[in-house]
């Protein structure tokens, strides 16, 4: 106990560390680097989103330039295809298989072989169209092979005269053959349209043939959508 009228001693204070009190001297230089290291933070992820954006766009170039690369090299493709198939197909075109069947061609080189040739009278009769199967390793594309049946009977002084004459329609056309019977005359004549000639030579043999004109259309779905 203290003695009466004696003061209390005062607490004893604890003495601040010595940085504290030359803390504002650096006070400018620790906010300049708060203020930098914030900053720099942002600055960083902004620079992680930019990086990120511009991969996905180099990407994306890649992937357009790949595909403008196989458009042009299949573009140069069908170009040369067309350079070197062109002239093919127009031939074919020219000739009667690629496109639709004309029949008036058909017996007007008829006509024109037996008035050439001079032989005898000759009749022949055209079935409807009809679309034939392929094989299925043959592509056709928007193409389909068609065929008319004709069954042709001639009347002939000698083989020759039906060799020729179907040598005749090959260069008119496009036909395959199917069967020939040849056998000796014994007169008359086959119904349906016929063209005769004045020739009043006697058959010695008569021959019934049948074959098939071609021609390649184009599919309904092909055909659907031309301008």
């Amino acid at each position: 106990m203290s003695a009466p009228g004696m003061k209390k001693p005062a607490p004893a204070t604890r003495a601040l560390p010595l940085w504290l009190g030359e803390l504002h001297l650096v006070r400018r230089a620790l906010l300049c680097f708060a203020a930098t290291l914030i900053i720099s933070l942002v600055l960083l992820g902004v620079t992680g989103s930019y990086r990120q954006q511009q991969a996905q766009q180099l990407e994306q170039a890649q992937r357009s330039r790949t595909a403008a690369a196989s458009l042009f090299n299949q573009v140069e493709t069908e170009k040369q295809e067309i350079r070197t198939y062109g002239p093919r197909f127009e031939a074919l075109r020219q000739r009667g298989l690629i496109g639709e069947e004309n029949r008036l061609a058909w017996i007007d080189a008829m006509q024109r072989s037996q008035a050439r040739r001079k032989l005898l009278p000759l009749s022949y009769e055209i079935s409807a169209q009809q679309t034939l199967k392929v094989p299925l390793p043959l592509s056709m594309g928007q193409y389909q092979l068609r065929a008319s049946q004709m069954r042709l009977h001639m009347d002939l002084l000698h083989e020759g005269d039906m060799l020729a004459f179907l040598n005749d329609l090959r260069r008119a056309g496009y036909i395959a053959v199917h069967d020939c019977a040849i056998r000796r005359s014994s007169g008359g004549d086959s119904g349906g349209s016929s063209i005769a000639n004045d020739a009043a030579a006697a058959p010695m043999l008569s021959a019934d043939c049948s074959l098939l004109w071609l021609t390649l259309g184009q599919t309904p779905d092909a055909a659907g959508v031309q301008p």
